[in-house]
């Protein structure tokens, strides 16, 4: 079915009128979104492509339903599914396995396994960045840069390998200015508040310190970020099963996602302050909070099909943070003292961590507000590409 969602060019305002209209309500409604019906797997997937396409509870009651999903079951009821091909196929549920048991079998076997191996994968960049730290602290000179390089090539593909498998896999085209924000704030994190220090005062006259301990708690964080976007679709799923109404299933997903996002701030804390205390650095626990909290939302939006917002989000954080050293530069030109003092005080009073900070908590609220909205809509969560 086309990704694209054919928006409705008016309001349902009743069934058609007439006689038919009245004898048969739901029938211009199957006529009109046949496919959606066809294709589907389970009533659930109708209901998601009806609200994705503008129909509410209300919209169900003019046509005889107590709401959404009593009438997508009454439309997936009614389209007809004819007995077993000769090609092994169903017609609208794929190949159909020979052995029932051995089928179900097979099936629970086989997704333990890609639990345990995606559970696996996602300790893979906690455990590259705690090793490549622990060999820069005891190394120098080349042998030190040589470990750094070796360090950062290993985590990116492990981390590559965590957002291509699991709950953090998306489907779908990315948008290339995100993966550049992301490379760009992972950057700032490193080393942006030593380069901003030299900034304010007067500099830099030479290579200027990076943290390193922000990025490992990142890395480790990557475990607890899989388990909650995995439980997220796992309890928004089986609560979509469980409703009687989108106001319901709404009512119950939106608690379930700020309740996760308060965990993962709460974990990602205690990774960020155990980094400091072991390696014996002072990383900013604020900006590493904030981060590690926009990354997750940006992630989560992304694989249920919000992909330009998420992009959005990363892009303003990034784009304040290389404002406020370019505003730094910028004020030691003649007459443009001023773009220097909102940044040079911010850092004065909170210190060079406030900046990023404040950017990606801004930007992090900003998501999160928009997720509260967008990822507690029952489309979010099932097959959202086929509406």
């Amino acid at each position: 079915m086309s990704d694209e969602v054919t928006p409705l060019t008016t309001p349902f305002a009743g069934p058609p009128g007439g006689r038919r209209g009245s004898g048969d309500p739901v029938k211009g409604l199957l006529h009109r979104y046949r496919e959606l019906c066809e294709r589907a797997v389970d009533p659930l997937e109708i209901a998601a492509g009806l609200e994705a396409h503008g129909i509410t509870d209300r919209t169900a009651a003019r046509f005889r339903h107590r709401d959404v999903f009593s009438l997508a079951e009454e439309l997936y009821a009614r389209v007809p599914r004819g007995t077993e091909r000769t090609d092994g196929t169903d017609g609208a549920h794929g190949p159909i396995a020979a052995d029932p048991a051995r089928g179900t079998h097979v099936t629970h076997r086989t997704g333990a396994r890609a639990g345990w191996w995606w559970a696996a994968i996602t300790l893979l960049p906690g455990a590259v960045a705690c090793l490549t730290l622990a060999e820069l602290e005891r190394s120098t000179g080349q042998r030190q840069l040589a470990i750094g390089l070796a360090g950062a090539l290993a985590l990116s593909g492990a981390l590559t390998a965590c957002l291509r498998r699991g709950p953090l896999r998306a489907e779908g085209r990315p948008v290339p200015a995100a993966g550049l924000c992301v490379y760009w704030l992972l950057a700032y994190l490193l080393c942006g508040d030593g380069l901003l220090d030299e900034l304010v005062t007067g500099g830099p006259d030479g290579p200027w310190p990076a943290t390193t301990t922000p990025l490992t708690a990142l890395a480790c964080a990557v475990a607890p970020a899989a388990w909650c976007a995995h439980l997220f679709s796992v309890r928004a799923r089986r609560r979509l099963a469980e409703s009687h109404g989108l106001a319901e299933f709404t009512a119950g997903a939106r608690p379930l996602l700020l309740a996760l996002a308060g965990l993962y701030v709460c974990v990602l804390t205690a990774l960020t302050a155990t980094a400091n205390l072991v390696f014996d650095e002072d990383g900013g626990l604020a900006s590493t909070v904030a981060l590690g909290t926009l990354l997750l939302l940006a992630r989560l939006l992304t694989v249920h099909g919000f992909a330009g917002t998420a992009a959005t989000g990363l892009a303003v954080a990034a784009g304040v943070e290389a404002l406020s050293c370019a505003s730094v530069l910028a004020g030691r030109l003649p007459g443009l003292d001023p773009l220097a003092v909102p940044v040079t005080r911010a850092v004065e009073i909170w210190g060079s961590s406030a900046v990023p900070a404040l950017a990606c908590g801004a930007a992090a609220l900003g998501l999160l507000s928009h997720a509260a909205v967008a990822l507690s809509r029952a489309s979010a969560h099932i097959r959202p590409q086929h509406f």
